[in-house]
């Protein structure tokens, strides 16, 4: 499935910097098997340049779980990955589907594109398995930016690959996502 959401890329003076630039993304889902060999490689560099180099985290990135997942990957018009997100089938990392190894480029951030990329994984999700409540096991720190896309932290946090989680549902029923 492809779906394509172009957004305008102001060309006028930079905004101020609390004012995010839109960034131009089209928006692809695709299973493991349908991911060609170049696009695998900006999906597997991105999540290594960041969760593993950036927040100096150490830990098997490519846990087996890949293959059974369909993969979000937001492009820019030139095919660069800007924006990733793993969706998980019920039953694999959690009881319920999950959205996972959520992560934008550096060069993206501050563009509002995790939340367009979030709102586009819940869609996805249920898109392909229908409306049901979505677990994540999510960064502690991010509990803010998954609470304005319906999730709600459930449980006493933990540690993950010595980064602090928590684990956060959305119910099916959640209607209102932040574009």
């Amino acid at each position: 499935m492809t779906l394509s959401t172009p957004i305008p890329t102001p060309v006028a003076a930079q905004p101020p910097a609390d004012k995010p630039v839109a960034v131009d993304v089209s928006w692809r889902c695709l299973p493991f098997a349908g991911l060609g060999v170049a696009e695998l490689y900006a999906v597997l560099q991105l999540r290594s340049a960041v969760f593993v180099v950036e927040q100096a985290c150490v830990f098997q990135d490519m846990d087996g779980l890949d293959p059974v997942c369909h993969h979000l990957l937001g492009q820019d018009a030139r095919g660069g990955l800007l924006a990733y997100a793993r969706l998980v089938p019920a039953g694999v990392a959690f009881a319920e589907a999950s959205v996972g190894r959520v992560i934008t480029a550096p060069a993206a951030r501050g563009t509002a594109l995790g939340h367009r990329l979030m709102a586009q994984a819940c869609t996805q999700l249920a898109q392909l398995w229908g409306a049901q409540p979505i677990r994540i096991g999510a960064q502690a720190h991010l509990q803010a930016f998954y609470g304005r896309h319906g999730f709600v932290a459930e449980g006493a946090g933990y540690i993950e690959d010595g980064i602090p989680h928590v684990e956060m549902l959305r119910p099916a029923q959640f209607q209102r996502d932040i574009p």
